[in-house]
This record gives C-alpha cells, structure tokens and sequence, in this order.
C-alpha cells in the first residue's frame, strides 16, 4: 500500500480506467497529505501533477477540474499545516531543548515577518520544502492573512505550470524522465531576484 502511494504517479492511468472521477478524490488527497500533514512529504507532487495533465491532454481528466482540485488541495492543505505550526509549533522551542531554542523562534519569527510571503510562495517548487514552509510560517507567527494570500498564488503557479506543461508535452520523453531537475530549473529561476537581494542586504 506505502509504495502504491509513494508511486502514484505511475499507476494513474490504471486508476482512471477502472475508477474514474473517483480519481479526482484520489489525488485530493495526496496533495492535500504532502502539503498539510508534515509527516507525509515523501508523497509524490510534482510528477503528480505532470502526469496529471498528461492525462488531461489526452483526454482521460478534465483540465479545469484537474487543476481546480489540485489548487485547492494545496491551498487547503498549506492552512492546515500553518495551523498547527502556530499552534503547536511553538511548544518545540524551550530551554530544555538542545536545537531549537527561543532565540531561534525569535529569528524565524523575524524572519517570516520580511521574507515569509517569498519563501512561501517559492518553496511551493521545492519538495519537502513545500511541507516544512507552512509549518514553519505558522510557528513565525506569519500573519495569517500575508499568508494564505502568498499560499494562494503560490498553489496557482505550481498548479498551473506543472499542470499545463504535463498538458502539452507530457508524452515528450526527455522531460518525463527529467522532471525534477526542470522544476527545480523553475524554481531557482523564480527564486534568483529574492536571492540577490538578501545578499546585498547583508553585504550593506
């Protein structure tokens, strides 16, 4: 059953054939585990969605709902996650404890507080990053508002480029068996001008 899950990707065909909309309920639910649940970031996403829409263009799913679904998944499952962040996260951080300490609550806070929107959004394109972000927003105490707004836009980019490029090129083998390093392309891309701008800020 584990590497069922840890390898859905692969056996989506097989599922809309013999399950149909149920699909839909399906991959709901992975992407709403991998994103909320912190426990849970081995789950497949970004194949997921490219597969996704590979489906899509070859008209096995509906676009709109794939996507639709997907999105809301995401941003269901990022709320999730910042929720327990925020109210539980913080019992991590005590006197007691050898690795986080208060005076690391009190960076990440700041932190989160000028950069937590960026980080947010972008680590959306970096797995397991995608997992831990919320999380941590949460216990920087994000504004939950900043939040779900950068949480929003973030899931409709991720949604919208992997689901669109599996769309129309999902049946080109190089970027099937090159995925990761693609996504990974797109999100040190997206990251660069944030990147270059925190480095001039600490060399002023």
């Amino acid at each position: 059953m584990l590497d069922f899950f840890l390898h859905l990707d692969q056996h989506l065909l097989s599922l809309v054939t013999h399950h149909g909309m149920w699909i839909y309920a399906l991959v709901f639910a992975v992407i709403f585990c991998e994103t909320g649940l912190i426990i849970m970031p081995f789950l497949p996403g970004d194949s997921l969605l490219f597969i996704t829409g590979a489906l899509a263009g070859s008209g096995h799913l509906n676009l709109w709902a794939t996507g639709t679904v997907i999105a809301t998944a995401a941003i269901v499952g990022d709320n999730l996650n910042y929720w327990i962040g925020r109210l539980y996260g913080t019992r991590l951080f005590n006197e007691h404890s050898r690795w986080l300490r208060r005076e690391h609550l009190t960076r990440t806070e700041a932190f989160y507080a000028h950069h937590g929107g960026k980080m947010v959004m972008l680590a959306r394109f970096v797995p397991l990053v995608r997992t831990f972000a919320p999380f941590v927003a949460g216990i920087g105490h994000m504004p939950w508002v900043v939040f779900t707004g950068f949480s929003v836009l973030g899931a409709l980019l991720w949604t919208g480029t992997l689901v669109t490029l599996g769309y129309f090129l999902g049946n080109v083998p190089l970027l099937r068996n090159h995925l990761e390093v693609i996504i990974l392309g797109v999100a040190v891309v997206m990251a660069l001008p944030f990147l270059l701008r925190l480095m001039r800020r600490r060399q002023g």
